[in-house]
């Protein structure tokens, strides 16, 4: 089904554009445009082909090629060097030696011997059911409101309600070599067609050019959605509302103190990244009377339950008696839900099944409020949202028309621990180390806190960008979302002397990513006068921010990890002038001393939770430093007798190792005290400035 208050399907086709194409870079185009929309697939959902004539770089003669969705891959996204490409002859001789439905799993160890001009993309399990199918061109789509239609128990005769004689029906088969025989024998019995439901699964259509093909798979699907626009029409979706939706700031705040409470319980072995979704069609579900027994019949989709697992978390939330309930309920619900799938693995496990993965939900229903997800990092939790989204549009018309009916377990089963999938998921990249870690840097738009959130990115970290300069912050996240993508890098405006900004910018985090494990409390300024020539005001502002701010953070960050009982990690950029002293700055060296004292105290409230503290002490930064581009620059030349361009020679020159000291530098002794690396160490300081005997620590 549509979302709420969408339109059909637009077809997007440009003429102008595909006719300078050639067939390959028809069918790219073609999949790009289907995977644009979520009501026709979802991400990494479905698979297109074409079957296209080529000269075959050994004979030289023109063979047919059969260009597919390759291995994993996502069809709005997809480059061409995301399909497989193999001999449509070879793949009509495998059917030869194909040894019966026991035994086809084995046809996948073959896919290789068919590759053309040495691709080195694999081929999907799907590749049997487009090479099979006797049309050029083929989608094989995931569209809400066809779904709706395959998972219904009489989906048979609605679908014949719906489309007549053009789309066909076949009841659900796992994806494979049998089913793509079963779509060639459909093809051949009912010449007509357009194209197939297949049962609790999706859609097949076809045609003879991509641009009919295209076409062919928006009719059919503006189709679906028509017919339950006028089936549904004014009745209560899912039996009604039971529980209305909080106020969007409510929601909110309800989903930042649930959401670091749930990952706390189920982040010890592995951790993990939230999403949080109150979309309009969300809260109508978690809100809706027939939430639990439509929850409980789990997805129908496989691509839904191999995301979201093959049921949500239902959590137990009235307004009226507030969030304590849940809450204190959370151990006993999360160990029902383990319970509940440990047994479900127990029943359905075969003898060479995989073991099995982590029991934990994926997803989190609570009425009112919304729904929270939870996985390895924020893509894979924010996709397996979408996912669920989808199921819920699913659900919605598929209960409207007819009964509901998810997959059956042990099909749901064999799907989620097939030997096949298993054999993907070994093959996936090593974690990186921070993968699952949540950061909040404030100065974040500064050149040292871009090179630190840079750095902690590149290792898997989600992080949070906190600055006062929202122009800043506005370059920093463009910045990273080209270079990391959108999912892992947000930002929030944060004046660091102030509680209720300190407060709302770590409630925003929270709601972003489900928790925090990393400070690193870096935001600063500086000044430079004699004492007897600085004001209040001078000394005043110095405090507030490079002490008062430097707490206030760090106090929000300790309150957050004694409530996730996961440790943490606090780290204090302070700076060399917290050690040694520099004459004519005295407010900025008394605040950075202080810095360094207050992390010390820290360490020792936090050790028993596990939240470590520690210090780097940059010196002389100039590259990139907001601090060193205005008067500090220039009193600081001024108090050496030395003109500003020849200041970064000078403190090269005044360091032990005469080195300059970059963003970078600081960067990396950060991911030390960030990473496991430096599991066992707190209190402790480290210096960054190319040596200076003055600031030893000992």
């Amino acid at each position: 089904m549509a979302e709420q208050g969408e339109t059909r399907l637009r077809n997007l086709w440009d003429e102008a554009r595909a006719s300078g194409l050639d067939e390959p870079g028809k069918l790219l185009y073609r999949s790009n445009l289907l995977g644009s929309d979520k009501r026709i697939t979802n991400y990494g959902g479905g698979n297109t082909s074409a079957k296209v004539e080529e000269r075959d770089p050994l004979t030289g003669e023109s063979v047919t090629v059969l260009w597919v969705k390759g291995s994993g891959g996502d069809v709005g996204s997809i480059k061409l060097d995301g399909f497989a490409t193999l001999y449509q002859r070879k793949l009509e001789q495998l059917r030869q030696i194909y040894r019966g439905e026991a035994h086809e799993d084995e046809m996948v160890g073959y896919l290789p011997h068919c590759t053309f001009n040495l691709n080195p993309r694999a081929a999907s399990i799907d590749t049997p059911l487009h090479a099979y199918l006797p049309y050029a061109h083929v989608d094989h789509m995931h569209p809400d409101a066809v779904i709706a239609i395959a998972a219904t128990r009489n989906g048979r005769e609605i679908t014949a309600k719906v489309y007549g004689d053009e789309i066909g029906w076949l009841e659900w088969r796992r994806p494979g070599f049998e089913l793509g025989l079963e779509l060639s024998r459909f093809a051949a019995e009912h010449p007509q067609a357009k194209g197939v439901v297949l049962g609790s699964h999706g859609l097949f259509t076809w045609g003879d050019t991509a641009e009919d093909c295209y076409a062919t798979t928006l009719r059919i699907i503006n189709r679906a959605i028509e017919w339950f626009e006028g089936a549904l029409a004014g009745q209560p979706a899912f039996g009604g509302e039971a529980v209305a939706p909080l106020d969007a700031a409510a929601r909110r705040e309800a989903a930042a103190r649930l959401m670091p409470a749930i990952r706390a319980r189920i982040g010890r072995d592995e951790a993990k990244i939230g999403h949080f979704d109150d979309s309009d069609a969300v809260l109508e579900f978690v809100g809706s009377r027939d939430l639990e027994s439509l929850a409980a019949l789990g997805t129908s989709c496989p691509d839904h339950f191999l995301r979201t697992k093959i049921r949500p978390l239902v959590l137990a939330f009235d307004p009226a008696t507030g969030l304590e309930p849940v809450i204190e309920g959370l151990d006993a619900a999360i160990e029902r839900y383990r319970a509940d799938y440990a047994g479900y693995y127990e029943r359905c496990r075969h003898p060479d099944s995989p073991a099995m993965r982590d029991p934990n939900a994926v997803i989190y229903l609570v009425p009112g409020v919304g729904m929270i997800a939870f996985a390895k990092d924020k893509a894979t939790a924010r996709i397996a949202g979408e996912f669920y989204r989808n199921a819920i549009n699913v659900m919605r018309g598929a209960s409207g028309v007819d009964t509901y009916q998810g997959l059956p377990e042990q099909e749901a089963f064999d799907i989620e621990y097939w030997l096949l999938e298993e054999a993907k998921l070994q093959r996936m990249p090593k974690a990186k180390p921070l993968q699952g870690r949540v950061t909040l840097v404030t100065g974040g738009a500064g050149g040292i806190g871009r090179a630190i959130a840079a750095r902690l990115l590149s290792e898997g970290a989600c992080v949070v960008l906190a600055d006062i300069d929202e122009g800043a912050l506005g370059g920093a996240m463009a910045d990273f979302a080209k270079g990391f993508g959108a999912d892992p890098v947000r930002s929030t405006r944060m004046n660091v002397t102030s509680e209720t900004d300190v407060a709302q910018s770590f409630r925003d985090a929270v709601v972003e990513y489900g928790g925090l494990d990393i400070l690193v409390s870096n935001a600063g300024i500086a000044s430079a006068a004699p004492v007897e020539d600085t004001t209040l005001e001078v000394w005043d502002r110095n405090i507030s921010i490079l002490a008062t701010g430097y707490f206030l953070v760090s106090r929000e960050a300790f309150r957050l990890f004694r409530r996730q009982e996961l440790g943490g990690s606090v780290i204090f950029i302070s700076s060399k002038n917290g050690l040694a002293a520099s004459a004519g700055a005295s407010a900025y060296c008394t605040a950075k001393a202080a810095e360094i004292h207050l992390a010390r105290c820290l360490a020792l409230e936090g050790a028993e939770a596990g939240i470590r503290v520690n210090t780097v002490n940059p010196d002389a930064v100039l590259r990139g430093s907001k601090i060193w581009s205005g008067e500090w620059r220039e009193q600081r030349a001024a108090a050496s007798r030395i003109g500003e361009d020849e200041l970064e020679a000078h403190y090269r020159n005044r360091s032990l190792l005469k080195r300059s000291v970059y963003p970078e530098d600081i960067a990396e002794a950060v991911y030390f005290f960030a990473s496991d690396q430096s599991a066992k160490s707190t209190g402790n300081i480290v210096n960054v400035d190319a040596g200076n005997a003055i600031s030893f620590t000992r």
